[in-house]
C-alpha cells in the first residue's frame, strides 16, 4: 500500500480519487427473483374448453341418434332391481359399502380422504415443487413403508383387494426413483413428483377401479359376475 496514501472522507471525487469501501461482515441476503411464465385463463384456456364441451355435445348427439339408451322397465315401487345400483358416479362409494360397515364406507373414509386431498398438497414437502425423495430420502422412506403397511393391512383385514392391489402397485412405482435414483428419462420424471402428484393419481385410480367393477362386474346380490354371463 502506497505509504502516502490516507483514508479520509470527502464527497469531492477530484480531490479523493481513491476510495475504499468497508465491507461489514453481516450482510443483506440477496433475494433473486424467477418468473414463471403464466398464461391467461381467457382465452387460452376457456376457447380450449368451449371447444371440448362442443365437441362433447357433438359427439353425444351422434350416440343417441344411433345407439338406443340402455332403458329398463318403467318404474315400479313393487318391484326392485336387484342389484339396485346407484348413479355411476356413487358406483364407487356403492362398492365400498360393500366391503366396509355403512359409517365406515359412506361417512369416513370419504371425509378423510376430502380432507387428505386439501390438506396433502399444502405439506412442506409440496410446498417446494421438489421431487418426494430429494431430501430426506431415509426418513420420507421409513414414513412410506409404515404408512403404506398400515393401509395394506387394513384392506387385507377387510378383504378389499379392489383397493389392495392398485395400492401395491402404485407404492411399488413410487419407489423405483428411490432405488434407480436416475435423473433423465421416465424414471427422472417419476422422481420430479411430489406427494400431492402421487395422493392424486391413487385417488383416481381406485376411484375408476371401484367404479368399474360396481359397473360392469356386480350382478343379483351384489355378487362378482362376468359381463358376458346371464347374456344367453
Amino acid at each position: 500500500m502506497d505509504k502516502d496514501f490516507k483514508a479520509e472522507e470527502n464527497s469531492d471525487a477530484k480531490k479523493a480519487p481513491k476510495r475504499l469501501a468497508f465491507i461489514k461482515t453481516r450482510t443483506a441476503a440477496r433475494v433473486k427473483s424467477e418468473e414463471e411464465e403464466m398464461v391467461m385463463t381467457f382465452p387460452n384456456l376457456v376457447v380450449k374448453e368451449i371447444i371440448a364441451f362442443q365437441v362433447m355435445v357433438i359427439v353425444l348427439v351422434l350416440i343417441s341418434l344411433f345407439v338406443n339408451a340402455p332403458l329398463e322397465w318403467i318404474a315400479n315401487p313393487d318391484h326392485t332391481p336387484n342389484p339396485a345400483k346407484a348413479p355411476w358416479y356413487f358406483l364407487g362409494l356403492q362398492e365400498l359399502l360393500h366391503y366396509f360397515p355403512p359409517v365406515v364406507g359412506g361417512v369416513i373414509l370419504p371425509t378423510l380422504t376430502v380432507i387428505a386431498l386439501i390438506a396433502i398438497p399444502y405439506f412442506k414437502i409440496n410446498l417446494k415443487k421438489d421431487g418426494m425423495w430429494k431430501e430426506h430420502p431415509r426418513q420420507t422412506l421409513t414414513g412410506f413403508l409404515i404408512f403404506v403397511g398400515i393401509v395394506s393391512l387394513i384392506l387385507l383385514l377387510f378383504r378389499v383387494y379392489a383397493m389392495l392391489v392398485p395400492t401395491i402397485m402404485i407404492s411399488a412405482i413410487m419407489l423405483i426413483p428411490y432405488v434407480s435414483r436416475r435423473e433423465g428419462g421416465i424414471v427422472g420424471w417419476l422422481g420430479t413428483r411430489p406427494l400431492s402428484w402421487w395422493v392424486m393419481t391413487w385417488f383416481v385410480i381406485i376411484a375408476v377401479v371401484l367404479t368399474t367393477i360396481g359397473t360392469l362386474f356386480r350382478g343379483p346380490e351384489w355378487r362378482w359376475t362376468w359381463p358376458w354371463q346371464g347374456i344367453y
